[in-house]
C-alpha cells in the first residue's frame, strides 16, 4: 500500500494553490507536496492547510540555508498547530550558484551545513513545547536565545516531520542518521539506482544512529506521464524528455546517469548550456534513458506500472494532478488502486 501525495507546478502561485490542493483533497489524495522555487513554500503551504481539512501539506522542497533556522520553525509550528497536526517540513540545499547568487547566503560545507539546520530545529521546537532553554550551539548555527515573550508555546502536535531531499552519498547518510524522511530527486528514482545505491546509504545511516528504518518516511517523485489516452501520454513523454535534458545539465545530477554509464551525456548537456544551444538539449535524452527514468501508461495502466516499478521500495510515492478537471475522477481510481496496492 502506497501513501500517494499529489505534486504541484512550480509556477502555480497564491492565487491558485487553494483550489489545487481542495481538488487533491477531494480526488483522495494523502498528501500535496509544495514547492519553493518561484513562489514562496510556507505561504503555499499555508494556503493549502487553510483550504483543506484532512490533508497532509509538505514543502518539496524548502530551500534551507537563506532562511534562518528560527524562522523556518517559526513557520513551521504555526502551522502544524493550525493544520491540527498536518504540515511536514521538507527541506534541501540547492545548488551553490543559486544559493550565492540568486539568494545572496552562505554555501559553506552543505551536509554538515543542513545537519546543524535539522539538528537546530528540532532543538527550537522542543524549546517551544517545554519552554527548556534553547541552546544549540554548531559550527554553521548558533541559537541560544529565546525569551519567554518570543516563544509560540506548547501546541497538540509537537512532532513535526523533517524531511530533506539528497542526492550524493553524504548526504543521503546524513539524512538516513538524523531526518525522519527523505525526499528523492527526480533524477533518482529510477528501481535499480534506489536499490543499488540509496537504500544502502540510508541503511548506513540507520546503523550510525542505531534507529529503525520502518520508521523513516522514503518519499518516490518520478517525473511521469500520463494521460486519458496514448496521444496524452506521448505528448507527457516528450515533456519530460525536455525536462531530463534540463536537469541533467546540472553535474550535481549525474550519478544516476553513472549507474547507467550514461555519464557523457551529462557532459554533453553541461556544453550545451554554455553554448546557449538549449533548444537541442532534449535530444540528448534517448527512449532507452526515459523507460529508466519515467513510469509511463494511460491512467487505466499507470498504477500497475508503479506497483511493478516500486513496490517494496517505498511506502510513500507522488503522483501528478491532472490538467483538466475533467479528469480528476480518472485520477482518484489511480490514486485509490495505488493506495490499496499490496
Amino acid at each position: 500500500m502506497f501513501q500517494v501525495f499529489a505534486s504541484t507546478p512550480e509556477d502555480m502561485g497564491p492565487a491558485q494553490i487553494g483550489r489545487h490542493a481542495a481538488r487533491a483533497e477531494a480526488m483522495g489524495f494523502d498528501g500535496l507536496q509544495v514547492p519553493d522555487a518561484i513562489h514562496d513554500g510556507l505561504l503555499l503551504a499555508a494556503m493549502a492547510l487553510n483550504a483543506t481539512s484532512t490533508l497532509i501539506v509538505g514543502t518539496a522542497v524548502l530551500v534551507a540555508f537563506p532562511r534562518s533556522p528560527m524562522i523556518t520553525a517559526i513557520a513551521a509550528w504555526d502551522l502544524q498547530s493550525m493544520s491540527g497536526g498536518r504540515f511536514e517540513v521538507g527541506l534541501g540545499t540547492q545548488i551553490k550558484p543559486n544559493i550565492e547568487k540568486r539568494y545572496s547566503a552562505r554555501w559553506d560545507s552543505p551536509v554538515p551545513q543542513l545537519r546543524e539546520y535539522v539538528q537546530s530545529m528540532k532543538a527550537i521546537f522542543h524549546s517551544f513545547q517545554t519552554g527548556e532553554r534553547l541552546h544549540f550551539e554548531g559550527e554553521h548555527y548558533t541559537l541560544t536565545k529565546l525569551q519567554p515573550f518570543f516563544n509560540p508555546g506548547p501546541i497538540e502536535h509537537p512532532e513535526i516531520p523533517i524531511l530533506c531531499g539528497a542526492v550524493g552519498p553524504a548526504m543521503t547518510k546524513m539524512v538516513g542518521r538524523i531526518a525522519d524522511g527523505m525526499i528523492t530527486h527526480p533524477t533518482n528514482t529510477p528501481p535499480r539506482y534506489i536499490r543499488e545505491v540509496c537504500l544502502p546509504r540510508l541503511q548506513q545511516g540507520f546503523a550510525s544512529a542505531e534507529r529503525d528504518p520502518d520508521t523513516f518516511k522514503l518519499v518516490l517523485g518520478p517525473l511521469t506521464a500520463t494521460g486519458k489516452d496514448e496521444q496524452e501520454v506521448a505528448s507527457a513523454w516528450e515533456k519530460q524528455r525536455s525536462m531530463l535534458g534540463f536537469l541533467y545539465s546540472t553535474p550535481a545530477y549525474w550519478p544516476s546517469l553513472e549507474l547507467f554509464g550514461w555519464q557523457d551525456k551529462g557532459q554533453q548537456l553541461l556544453d550545451m548550456t554554455r553554448s546557449g544551444d538549449w533548444a537541442a538539449m532534449p535530444g540528448i535524452i534517448t527512449d532507452e534513458m526515459l523507460e529508466q527514468f519515467v513510469p509511463r501508461g494511460t491512467y487505466a495502466q499507470i498504477a500497475q506500472v508503479f506497483r511493478e516499478r516500486y513496490a517494496g521500495l517505498t511506502g510513500r510515492i507522488t503522483f501528478p494532478m491532472p490538467e483538466n478537471p475533467e479528469d480528476d475522477v480518472l485520477v482518484a481510481e489511480v490514486v485509490r488502486q495505488l493506495q490499496a496496492a499490496q
